[in-house]
């Protein structure tokens, strides 16, 4: 029930991963990365699937050598969300995976070695219609850039981008989008501020090695919040050293914490006090595992008392505010007669949420369909 984002996206050009759009205003699309070896097919699969089940619009798949490429292949066979394909430096990878099917190749042209390589991997992209990314990171720049510049800086990185561009563009190819990514918050949001000034392509974001869980999530949503509050980014990956299904999570949390882009139930909870009716926390972190199958965008909030649970709730789909013994319940801004008992809050609540997801799915089908 929360309003559209006022965040007025930065214009791009647009290309198509498989079936997704990216850039020119689509959604911004989220994506992972697999952490299971390529060659084990079995484990792959299940990996990405375990991503697409929790909303992956993209997943990549490093593919370093002509073993795995064949493997990428079984791989293409069994699975629906379109695949990236991760490449640095053998030109033949690239044309093989692209004869399997890939759906973009992330290969910075400049690595690929002599013009007639660069030049067959570009015509073979042309020829499928796969496009590129460019991918730069702040710890495996250019030698020579890296003698110029010290250091990674915004400069180095936007340097090392374009140079790969320069080459795309030589062989009048269009169809790609660039990352600048760095481990340091700073250095990524200044590279992407000024690359996003000197080419239309979309950008892909990421705060690349970002850490644990916890610190790699906070500082992705500190970084990507910056880029993404000013309209820059059409496609996103949360870099954690954990689980990859977390970093599709995390990244659904940070588009819909700016309003950006809604998936699922935004639980809207109190950091709760001593006037807490019911185990607020205990009742929220039920509620995120039991409905994590709910994709329908939704604004639920879970307050324990009735200080700022009945302002929360009238703002939510669905609201309930601790009060003595039993919690008031709300449903579209409205108090309802029916009060829930503190004592079974995460079962009525559930049937609530489960029921409200149902009825909004259904008057989402009637309006397509009129």
């Amino acid at each position: 029930m929360h309003n559209e984002s006022p965040i007025i996206r930065r214009q791009s050009s647009r290309i198509y991963v498989g079936n997704v759009p990216i850039g020119d205003g689509a959604p911004i699309a989220v994506q992972s990365m697999t952490n299971t070896l390529t060659t084990d097919v079995d484990a792959t699969v299940a990996q990405i699937r375990a991503l697409a089940k929790v909303g992956a619009d993209i997943v990549r798949i490093s593919v370093p050598t002509m073993d795995a490429a064949e493997a990428f292949k079984l791989i293409k066979q069994q699975v629906n969300v379109p695949l990236v394909a991760d490449i640095h430096f053998d030109y033949r990878i690239a044309l093989k995976v692209a004869e399997y099917g890939v759906d973009c190749l992330r290969i910075n042209p400049g690595n690929i070695g002599r013009e007639d390589r660069i030049r067959s991997v570009v015509e073979c992209a042309r020829d499928n219609n796969i496009p590129i990314r460019i991918g730069v990171n702040g710890g495996s720049l250019e030698k020579e850039i890296q003698q110029k510049y010290g250091e990674p800086t915004p400069a180095a990185l936007v340097e090392s981008a374009l140079r790969h561009v320069e080459i795309l563009d030589r062989l009048n190819f269009d169809q790609f989008k660039v990352s600048v990514k760095a481990s340091d918050v700073f250095l990524a949001v200044e590279s992407y501020r000024q690359l996003a000034k000197q080419i239309i392509q979309p950008l892909h974001l990421g705060i690349t090695e970002a850490g644990g869980a916890r610190a790699g999530s906070v500082k992705s949503a500190v970084g990507l919040g910056m880029l993404l509050a000013e309209g820059i980014g059409d496609t996103l990956r949360i870099s954690l050293a954990a689980d990859p299904v977390e970093e599709i999570k995390v990244g659904f949390d940070i588009l819909k914490s700016l309003r950006i882009r809604s998936r699922g139930i935004n639980f809207i909870a109190c950091p709760t006090c001593s006037r807490q009716e019911f185990d607020v926390i205990a009742t929220v972190n039920a509620l995120e595992q039991r409905l994590e199958d709910i994709i329908t965008p939704m604004d639920v909030s879970i307050i324990g008392c009735v200080v700022n649970g009945p302002g929360e709730a009238e703002a939510s789909h669905l609201g309930i505010a601790g009060g003595n013994r039993k919690s008031a319940f709300y449903e579209d801004g409205i108090r309802q007669k029916e009060r829930f008992d503190n004592d079974n809050v995460i079962d009525a609540l559930e049937a609530k949420i489960r029921a409200k997801a149902s009825m909004l799915d259904l008057k989402n089908r009637i309006e397509i369909t009129q």
